[in-house]
């Protein structure tokens, strides 16, 4: 009798990929956000391979309700830079909140993922909305809750 201790790799096709949705609505934003980036790099499932995409699609409503602790809110800056001289482009976060908070979740998410091909196909599964309507009814999203 010939025992095999092989470990089976799971492949890109053979993933089943799940849709849910989970509400930010008066979350802390780094606890949130790990939360999300576990899920969309696949780690929470027993079949994880760091070199194969095995996360699921994640829709989040009420972008416009996270918040942050401490002085964090009136301190905290995205910025960023055009590649021109004098390209640098400074956002507050109580700006941003008010404008794009879609952009908040989804720089925090976006930072916790792989830096790298992989990374990119991760975060195109996150979907983010300021308020609590969505157009993917379609996906029958199961609710998920941290």
């Amino acid at each position: 009798m010939k025992i095999s201790f092989k470990t089976a790799m799971p492949k890109a096709e053979t993933i089943q990929r799940k849709w849910y949705i989970v509400d930010a609505a008066d979350k802390t934003l780094g606890r949130f956000a790990t939360k999300v980036a576990t899920i969309l790099n696949g780690k929470n499932k027993a079949y994880y391979a760091p070199h194969v995409d095995c996360g699921d699609h994640v829709i989040i409503l009420n972008a416009s309700k996270i918040r942050l602790t401490g002085k964090k809110a009136k301190m905290k800056e995205y910025v960023r830079n055009t590649m021109h001289p004098g390209g640098n482009r400074v956002e507050k976060f109580e700006d941003l909140i008010r404008t794009n908070p879609e952009k908040i979740l989804y720089a925090a998410i976006h930072g916790m993922l792989p830096k790298n091909r992989l990374g990119s196909v991760m975060i195109k599964k996150l979907k983010v909305y300021a308020d609590d309507k969505h157009p993917h009814t379609a996906q029958n999203p199961e609710p998920l809750k941290f």
